[in-house]
């Protein structure tokens, strides 16, 4: 009998290892995928800050942000970083594949979240996107067809590929959105720029498109930090904000700080 105990341990201990092992250092799968995850110090997360690199980023390279982790425990929430499939994310207009459609992504996203619930106990109901750059163009995405997935969105320095989404494309506006940009941005211009055989698409127009789908209006201006924001509302509360900064392509920590302030306490129109 003792032999078949210390037998049905030590298959539980493989079986649960990868699960439980995985963290910070170490890579968390999801079938051929990975992430990684940095939970807060109690152990247990209210929600989580999903994060999304740039252009040949990793999740081992965005989990070494202390700032980004801490910020993400401040505020009870895990800091969980994803990997694209390939060193870009693949969603449509990518310049890697311009004829992807994306669902190789989307299909990600839909497993990490059941995952994260399952394996590590975070609440579904609390999972702010963020990510910058080519990260920024995957929230987009995710916005327009995964905006029922996330409680908030952040996208930094990036949006879709062209074409822009009509309105009827996007099946899950109104969001809440936050979208970060330099108006001296020379590797993602506000009104984008060709790469290969496709082109970066316009911000403005984006912005626009999810305004006008989702029903917001009003437009209150204010200053936080460094950024200049311009906030519209929708009659059930949800939160479009624009905010610049006179830079160029940069992230800041500080510049999700400013989100958060936004999205918990909006200007009113």
């Amino acid at each position: 009998m003792r032999l078949a105990v210390l037998t049905s341990m030590l298959l539980g201990v493989l079986i649960s290892g990868p699960a439980t092992a995985c963290g910070v250092e170490t890579d968390c799968e999801i079938g051929k995928r990975v992430y990684r995850i940095a939970m807060p110090e109690s152990g247990a997360a209210k929600g989580a800050l999903v994060y999304m690199h740039g252009y040949r980023g990793s999740q081992k390279g965005a989990m070494k942000n202390k700032g980004l982790r801490s910020l993400a425990h401040d505020r009870g929430l895990a800091l969980v970083s994803t990997k694209s499939s390939e060193e870009d994310w693949m969603i449509p207009g990518v310049p890697a594949d311009p004829s992807a459609s994306g669902e190789v992504e989307l299909a990600y996203f839909d497993a990490l979240i059941d995952t994260l619930e399952a394996r590590h106990g975070i609440p579904r109901e609390n999972l702010i996107a963020s990510g910058f750059s080519a990260g920024g163009m995957m929230i987009w995405n995710l916005a327009c067809h995964r905006g029922d997935s996330f409680r908030a969105f952040i996208p930094i320095a990036g949006t879709f590929w062209e074409p822009v989404p009509d309105a009827n494309a996007c099946e899950t506006y109104p969001v809440d959105m936050v979208h970060i940009h330099g108006t001296s941005d020379k590797i993602v211009p506000l009104g984008g720029r060709p790469i290969r055989t496709t082109h970066q698409g316009d911000v403005p127009t984006a912005l626009e498109r999810l305004r006008a789908a989702g029903g917001y209006s009003g437009a209150r201006r204010s200053t936080e930090a460094d950024l200049t924001c311009e906030t519209s509302r929708t009659p059930a509360g949800d939160v479009l904000a624009f905010c610049t900064h006179s830079g160029g392509h940069s992230f800041k920590t500080d510049y999700l700080r400013t989100a958060f302030k936004i999205l918990d306490n909006p200007p009113s129109n």
